[in-house]
């Protein structure tokens, strides 16, 4: 089973168009977003896949009823600080923030804890897979990515969206 991830998308829907058309082309079976889409428009692209879509809030997620809404018009999931959710036999968090990710990682209860924030891309094997796919968006670090995990075999590739 082969998963979507993707964070820190802060509205740039012209990358978040490219990873759906990328994400539609690999077929993966589920998407999971570690927040900051920032307004409710810049998560419509999100329709278009033909898998489940699964999320949390960032801290620039600020018009959070408004994104409750789009979710929950797409049949999404949206959870407000924790998504815990199981797939292809895994347990997997996702949270936003790194502080709360690594104490996560570290409990042994998931397999697979993924976050944002930082941009910044981090893959750590541990007592749990860490992931922080880094940006979507490219605002920051010039960089837009997401990211494919296998989870099969828990392995990790990183995807480039151009910019």
């Amino acid at each position: 089973m082969k998963i979507g991830v993707m964070a820190d998308s802060h509205d740039h829907v012209p990358l978040v168009n490219r990873a759906v058309e990328l994400f539609s082309r690999r077929s993966i079976d589920l998407l999971i977003h570690a927040g900051d889409f920032v307004a409710p428009f810049a998560v419509a692209p999100l329709a278009e896949l033909s898998c489940p879509v699964k999320a949390v809030l960032g801290n620039n997620d600020g018009e959070r009823i408004g994104l409750q809404k789009r979710f929950d018009a797409m049949g999404a999931e949206l959870a407000p600080q924790l998504l815990d959710t199981e797939a292809g036999g895994r347990r997997i968090a996702a949270v936003h923030y790194p502080e709360l990710a690594t104490p996560i990682a570290a409990s042994g209860r998931y397999d697979l804890v993924i976050y944002g924030h930082t941009h910044q891309i981090d893959i750590r094997a541990g007592e749990a897979l860490l992931l922080n796919p880094g940006e979507c968006g490219g605002w920051l670090s010039g960089r837009a990515t997401v990211a494919i995990v296998d989870l099969d075999d828990m392995a990790v590739e990183i995807l480039d969206l151009g910019h």
